[in-house]
């Protein structure tokens, strides 16, 4: 199937505006809810809602989002996808730029963690596993001008 084919057949997105006021909101409801607003992979949509803090690239303070994620065995995989929009999402910059960062899933500790691109048959292999509970993901990528990176976040070595 080629690409027109694939973006034909993408489902059709929200506006940009109500997805960031969306998890803007889901952010908001974690803080104050202690955590509780977190799934794991293991609910009906198939993927789980981690919290994210990394270092501002330009401001050098935390920045705290929540993304959606798998796991690979005990390792969170991420798409860095903006929603779908074109361009690649705030966080990913931040990560690029320095690596480090901390996670948070329901039911489990914050962890000190490193995040690395898959690149290759590593990226194929996730790719799937992401295709496997979201049906639409070949389509939806194929809207951006960018590749979408396929993130993993691994313990991060001691000092």
């Amino acid at each position: 199937m080629d690409a027109d084919t694939i973006a034909e057949r993408a489902p059709k997105l929200p506006p940009a505006w109500f997805k960031h006021a969306f998890w803007r909101t889901h952010r908001l409801l974690h803080r104050v809810s202690g955590g509780r607003f977190l799934w794991t992979p293991q609910a009906k949509r198939g993927w789980g809602a981690m919290r994210l803090t990394t270092t501002g690239r330009r401001s050098g303070k935390p920045r705290t989002v929540i993304v959606g994620y798998l796991e690979d065995v005990f390792t969170p995989v991420v798409l860095a996808m903006n929603g779908w929009d074109d361009g690649h999402p705030a966080w990913w910059l931040n990560l690029e730029a320095n690596p480090e960062a901390v996670i948070k899933v329901k039911g489990g500790p914050e962890r000190q963690v490193r995040a690395r691109r898959v690149v290759g048959p590593e990226r194929d292999r996730l790719w799937q596993m992401w295709a496997a509970v979201d049906e639409g993901l070949d389509a939806y990528a194929a809207g951006r001008s960018v590749e979408t990176p396929v993130v993993v976040f691994e313990p991060r070595p001691p000092a």
